[in-house]
């Protein structure tokens, strides 16, 4: 009978055989790649911001100009 263990054990041996073969970052080009990421995130959201609030300006204008009285509560 084939011992299942015995593939989770070779599995694992192969992995960490493999993971020493990676060149692995050093401290500053980690924190370095971790600013960009950071930065870029930042500038990607206020992009996104920027974008919803204009896409929703021009909506309700247009909406305004077709149906004048949208938006008015009484």
């Amino acid at each position: 009978m084939v011992n299942p263990f015995r593939k989770v054990r070779i599995f694992f041996n192969e992995t960490i055989q493999e993971l020493k073969k990676a060149t692995w970052p050093t401290r500053l080009e980690l924190r370095d790649s971790t600013v960009v990421v950071i930065i870029a995130t930042i500038i990607i959201g206020v992009y996104i911001t920027l974008a919803d609030f204009s896409v929703y300006n021009w909506v309700t204008f247009l909406t305004k100009l077709v149906h004048p009285d949208f938006g008015v509560t009484s």
